[in-house]
């Protein structure tokens, strides 16, 4: 479990005066209590990975729309949280392999129109849940589109 291994991980952070570090882990460490008071039991270890990933893509859209703001130094912050948060992710799924389950996904479903675009996105989330929605989409967009 995660959970179980982050205090001892967030106590090294705070030995060697990694606020960053710190400070995110201990985000990590209330996100997780947060899920298990509204689930009330005890994380599993996916339930653990879906809260990494929740917490990930928030950090993706931050770092989005502090560009976008033009605050350039809030956004390198939010991107070496995601940095500490990726390292309990798994690895991410390759583009090529990414690619190839859409396209599957696509002709198992004979989707001809970006009005299925919904319906093939839930089925490759099914077969790739570590994958990020948004990077399934924008393959599923470029495939429908053509």
């Amino acid at each position: 479990m995660i959970a179980g291994k982050l205090q001892q991980i967030i106590g090294e952070a705070m030995k060697a005066h990694d606020e960053l570090r710190t400070s995110t882990l201990r985000l990590l460490s209330s996100a997780f209590n947060y899920e298990k008071i509204a689930k009330q039991h005890e994380l599993t270890e996916e339930e653990e990975l879906v809260v990494i990933q929740k917490e990930a893509k928030q950090r993706r859209d931050s770092i989005e729309a502090y560009k976008k703001a033009g605050a350039e130094d809030r956004a390198q912050k939010e991107d070496a949280e995601l940095k500490i948060l990726a390292e309990f992710l798994p690895p991410e799924m390759d583009e090529e392999t990414l690619s190839k389950l859409v396209t599957d996904a696509i002709t198992q479903m004979g989707a001809k129109s970006m009005a299925d675009m919904g319906r093939v996105i839930g089925a490759v989330k099914a077969k790739a849940p570590n994958v990020d929605g948004g990077k399934i989409a924008q393959i599923v967009g470029l495939k429908l589109h053509d």
